[in-house]
């Protein structure tokens, strides 16, 4: 008896040693931002139209509307009507490394949420739901992803993309060259000039991409789906109280239905050309459903 008991006091005196370092695990960026007085934004630049950046250099886009909202929670939460709002250029290989050392404190771009990325941050809730296809020229002959056997493709590298359709190569055992890129412009610039025959991300990344093409009728998307890509907006991991807060500010414009025109605005059409339209699925309308918590 006198040995389970000093056993247990033992385990209970452990324990609360070990309290102070988890807490230090935790982080507070309620806390980062009242501090530094500013929050700062993550955002790509050629994710049309997500996030994006044109001739003023000023990002905009969907996830950038979405961040600015809750931009709007955060200053009544700390009481700072004045918090400057900063942003960093991030790319599919910089966007989590740069969240978790702090540097930014959430990305507002076109992330997809999945289980390997949640190994390292946390998502609030899905705001875009799209998938991996192929962008060719009009011209060609490739009609998916078993047609580019003997040529050439370009996948952004870090990217869910890359991985669905290399995991496609590898199990059908198809003998296809891969050009790694380091963001959608370079991949477009390639399949443009003709370095490779396809290039592949998001289906409306793509559509984006071809709003600012010189031709945009001398390509054509292809293929089905090779991937499900839930969008999400990024922050750190073990911050309950951020998490909630960003939570709150979606569930909100779900329920109200805001989300519709602020969609509207960026989809139907595309602002920068209006000959591209996306309307939300139905698959997306019933995410924004369930999302809007009571």
């Amino acid at each position: 008896m006198y040995r389970s008991a000093t056993a247990i006091f033992l385990s209970l005196l452990m324990v609360g040693a070990m309290q102070p370092a988890m807490a230090q695990e935790t982080t507070d960026t309620l806390s980062k931002i009242k501090s530094s007085g500013e929050i700062v934004f993550g955002y790509r630049e050629t994710s049309i139209p997500f996030s994006y950046i044109e001739k003023d250099q000023t990002p905009k886009g969907y996830s950038i509307d979405l961040c600015m909202r809750i931009a709007d929670a955060v200053k009544e939460k700390i009481g700072n009507s004045e918090l400057k709002i900063r942003f960093v250029p991030v790319s599919p290989q910089t966007r989590i490394p740069l969240l978790a050392n702090g540097t930014i404190d959430m990305e507002c771009g076109s992330t997809t949420n999945n289980l390997t990325r949640q190994e390292q941050v946390s998502f609030l809730p899905t705001t875009f739901i799209t998938g991996t296809k192929l962008l060719v020229k009009a011209d060609s002959p490739i009609k998916n992803v078993d047609d580019l056997v003997d040529h050439r493709i370009a996948l952004p590298q870090g990217t869910t993309n890359e991985r669905a359709i290399k995991e496609y190569i590898e199990a059908n055992k198809l003998d296809v060259d891969i050009l790694n890129v380091k963001d959608h412009a370079e991949g477009f610039l390639a399949l443009e000039s003709g370095r490779v025959d396809a290039y592949s991300t998001d289906h409306i990344l793509l559509a984006g991409l071809l709003t600012k093409a010189s031709q945009p009728e001398a390509f054509r998307i292809v293929g089905d789906f090779y991937s499900y890509d839930p969008y999400a907006l990024m922050i750190r991991r073990n911050d309950a109280e951020f998490q909630l807060l960003g939570t709150k500010v979606l569930a909100g414009l779900f329920r109200s239905h805001e989300i519709e025109k602020i969609y509207q605005h960026w989809f139907q059409p595309f602002p920068n050309n209006e000959k591209v339209s996306e309307p939300p699925s139905d698959l997306l309308k019933a995410s924004w459903q369930l999302n809007a918590l009571p």
